[in-house]
């Protein structure tokens, strides 16, 4: 049964650094190996986790609760934690500079199946491993992607996004409190396009529905899933976790909801589906969950 809860956003995303730093550490990727970026990352990453002291608590509790490690190997996962979150956000800006990646798909002859065909089709994401980049190296050619974000970043890098997505048929809608992505997103399916979102984190509706996730109950966007059922289009995920040597595996699901199922149940059913994809994910690259912050908070509070 789905439980809906209406309560204030506690998380919003936005990319630490001045517009100055954006633009040299950009034009630094352009010259630099980033290896040697990494090399020093691994000596900065404790003094971050030292002043960081809310996430490393909550991503510590995460490896101890629903991991079971011990307190050291906790410890150790934390600064891997860290250590590849750094990574994610190097390439991402490698990535601005033009440095190219290397992608190993799994599942992509359902992605060619559903770009082929002629419905649209909703493309959820998670803040695990390095979705965006996937955005910035891979081409849509047949049907336009619609990207949904927060507006809290900064215009510098919001510049640098829309230049790198111009280039790969994506565009961007931006979440706004009139609502009026919800109808240029209904717009999109309905001429057949993608849309891209997240479907772990709230973006302007403050609806969950609370679905089974590493043995405790957690909320999940209800957006996403209603928005698949109620336009009757495909519901794909899409994970992008980073590898060795810097090599991404790419994964992608469909998500098949029972369709005997009412409408608001088949709705839930659909959440709890991506739940366990993403719980299945984790599962395989624990230093790769990116949630700083309570994602367990009890649905009744």
């Amino acid at each position: 049964m789905a439980v809906e809860i209406e309560k204030p956003v506690e998380w919003k995303g936005r990319t630490d650094g001045l517009p100055w730093m954006i633009r040299s550490l950009v034009a630094l990727m352009k010259v630099v190996d980033r290896r040697a970026i990494y090399f020093l990352m691994a000596f900065i990453v404790p003094f971050y986790m030292f002043f960081n002291r809310q996430g490393y608590r909550t991503i510590y509790g995460f490896f101890r609760d629903r991991f079971k490690y011990g307190p050291l190997k906790s410890f150790c996962m934390v600064y891997a934690n860290h250590f590849r979150f750094g990574q994610v956000i190097v390439d991402r800006y490698a990535a601005f500079a033009g440095k190219k990646f290397r992608f190993e798909i799994d599942g992509e002859e359902l992605f060619t199946e559903m770009m082929n065909g002629g419905s649209g089709f909703v493309q959820l994401s998670s803040h695990i491993g390095n979705y965006e980049l996937v955005g910035y190296s891979l081409t849509s050619d047949k049907k336009k992607i619609n990207g949904l974000f927060y507006g809290g970043e900064s215009d510098v890098m919001m510049d640098f996004r829309r230049r790198m997505l111009d280039r790969q048929n994506v565009e961007l809608i931006e979440v706004d409190t009139a609502m009026s992505h919800v109808f240029r997103m209904n717009a999109a399916l309905d001429r057949g396009e993608i849309i891209s979102m997240t479907g772990d984190r709230m973006l302007g509706s403050e609806k969950f529905l609370v679905c089974p996730f590493f043995g405790q109950d957690a909320r999940f966007p209800m957006g996403p899933f209603t928005l698949a059922v109620r336009k009757n289009v495909p519901l794909l995920a899409v994970f992008s976790m980073r590898g060795r040597r810097g090599v991404y595996s790419v994964y992608v699901r469909k998500i098949e909801s029972d369709m005997s199922l009412p409408s608001k149940a088949r709705i839930h059913d659909a959440a709890c589906r991506f739940a366990l994809l993403l719980e299945e994910t984790v599962r395989r690259y624990p230093a790769q969950w990116f949630n700083y912050y309570d994602f367990w908070k009890s649905a009744d509070e």
